[in-house]
């Protein structure tokens, strides 16, 4: 390739991913991300200043896997750090202005003699119709057009605007319309309502229509304080603990509160609360067990099974080892359902071929038997692999200077190849600790962290650290993403600090050589 080809490509690219940097911090930009534009800016200053100039030719390798460990190692970390000292959750998804703006939005009741409007529920342009914000397109009874969203009522442009003949919008330039199944599939519908600026609101009523009507609930902003007038005597609601809390019973609040920084909160509460304290522990004990005996099992059966097929007078090795991988080639999901099934108590083949009757998956010992037994069979393939690798590449002069030297082969085993082997697997020994500590996949498959005792679901016998934390986030009448990033962060520290007594006796083991 010619030297003004080689430039000119390099240009090329150096333009597209300037353009590509400007056009994602446009965005950022809109969504009202002012340090994510600024990150976004510096990004762009290092990719034109590292490679726009021949000097640096080591940060010309370094910066896309600096970029991309940031964007995908470093950046989730710090989010979720930040996520915990929040109590961000159930009904404190957004700011306090946001709620005060939604609770009096959703008190919204239907004026009296009041025409309705013709209604089509949509998108912006370009968003997608099952997460993105919804906005209702408006007909009034004299033909006028609007668009409306939580935000407000706006005059919508009747230019490119198509109607059916009684009204409804079903083209407007900017828009996506979004059909009956996928208006249907959309439960913030139900929470639309669009302010107006005499203080009312408009609500959909079915699919087609709208209505406007008038708020129950006020806000004085100097009090700090809302008012419900719907009924006699009207209630008030003050904040407290980040939501709208009735001053005459505390019992009742508005469900919507708002987002605010709680600082270390959510891990006091790991400490100190109870039932989380006890059921933590439990979960972290049998967390580390697992991890522990995981990993032993695995790397003894398969370095075994690895030391017996290295043996040059075994046949058909090949053969014998493309079955032995079987396990590791088809996917882990598949593989712990099947499992799943085997171990079931009534028709499971387990039971029906060593004729028991054991509830494997519905008591304690015999679900974590069972995630014992199944995690063996999903891992050893891969401890096999790499301790062949490992034995094969130990020099056979050495063994038999051993044998010369009168090493019986067990000795040979515990103070040849064994110290030989660590040297390559050590660090991949620590790799799958970290993995299995948090192996929510089989657990989930396998047991869901079950079985439960009792009337409390939020901790099972089987969870891992990992799967409590995702209950916590995603499970359950009141999911708390706050509380369970700061499990997610105490989960992180704890396999650091256990990964580093590790690493440092693996670097002890490269002196070996």
């Amino acid at each position: 390739m010619t030297k003004p080809i080689a430039l000119t490509i390099k240009w090329v690219l150096i333009v597209a991913t300037l353009a590509g940097i400007l056009w994602i911090a446009a965005k950022l930009a809109a969504a009202g991300n002012l340090p994510a534009v600024i990150i976004a800016g510096m990004v762009g200053m290092a990719v034109l200043a590292v490679y726009a100039t021949r000097r640096a030719v080591p940060l010309k390798y370094l910066v896309p896997g600096l970029v991309f460990m940031a964007l995908f190692q470093l950046f989730p970390v710090i989010y979720t750090a930040n996520l915990s000292l929040t109590n961000y959750g159930d009904g404190h998804l957004n700011t306090k202005e946001q709620s005060v703006t939604d609770i009096i939005a959703q008190s919204v009741r239907e004026v009296p003699n009041t025409p309705r409007y013709k209604m089509s529920v949509a998108t912006k342009e370009g968003a997608s119709a099952d997460t993105g914000d919804l906005v209702l397109l408006l007909t009034k009874p004299d033909g006028s057009t609007f668009v409306g969203d939580r935000e407000g009522l706006k005059t919508l442009d009747p230019a490119g605007v198509e109607k059916t003949p009684v009204g409804k919008i079903t083209k407007a330039p900017g828009f996506t319309i979004l059909n009956a199944r996928q208006v249907n599939a959309r439960k913030d519908l139900q929470t639309l309502a669009v302010p107006t600026s005499d203080g009312g609101g408009i609500k959909p009523v079915g699919l087609s229509e709208a209505f406007e009507g008038k708020s129950t609930v006020s806000y004085d902003a100097k009090a700090d304080r809302l008012t419900d007038t719907s009924t006699q005597p009207p209630k008030v609601y003050e904040p407290r603990d980040a939501r709208w809390v009735n001053t005459a019973d505390a019992t009742q609040s508005f469900p919507q509160g708002w987002k605010e920084n709680i600082g270390l909160s959510n891990y006091t509460r790991i400490l100190t609360d109870d039932t989380i304290r006890s059921g933590f522990i439990k979960i972290f004990i049998w967390n580390v067990v697992f991890a522990v005996v995981s990993v032993l099992s695995t790397f003894l059966l398969g370095m075994l099974i690895a030391l017996l097929f290295n043996d040059p007078k075994l046949r058909g090795k090949s053969i014998y080892r493309s079955l032995l991988i079987l396990p590791y080639a088809l996917p882990g999901f598949v593989t712990a359902l099947v499992w799943k099934g085997m171990f079931n108590q009534d028709y499971g083949i387990i039971n029906q071929t060593l004729g028991l009757g054991i509830d494997w998956l519905g008591t304690d010992l015999g679900a974590k038997a069972a995630i014992l037994i199944t995690n063996l069979w999903l891992g050893f393939p891969y401890m096999f692999i790499v301790c062949t690798g490992a034995l094969q590449s130990i020099p056979q002069d050495v063994r038999e200077a051993a044998t010369i030297d009168g090493a019986n082969a067990f000795r040979t085993l515990r103070s040849i190849i064994m110290p030989l082997l660590l040297v390559a697997v050590g660090p991949l020994l620590l790799a799958s600790f970290a993995f299995n500590f948090n192996n929510f996949g089989l657990i989930y498959l396998l047991t869901k962290g079950g079985p439960f005792n009792g009337a409390d679901t939020s901790i099972g016998s089987s969870d891992l650290l990992i799967t409590y934390a995702y209950r916590l986030a995603f499970s359950g009448t009141a999911p708390n993403y706050g509380f369970a990033a700061a499990v997610s962060v105490v989960i992180f520290l704890l396999v650091a600090l256990m990964s580093i007594p590790g690493f440092r006796r693996t670097k002890a083991l490269e002196e070996v050589n």
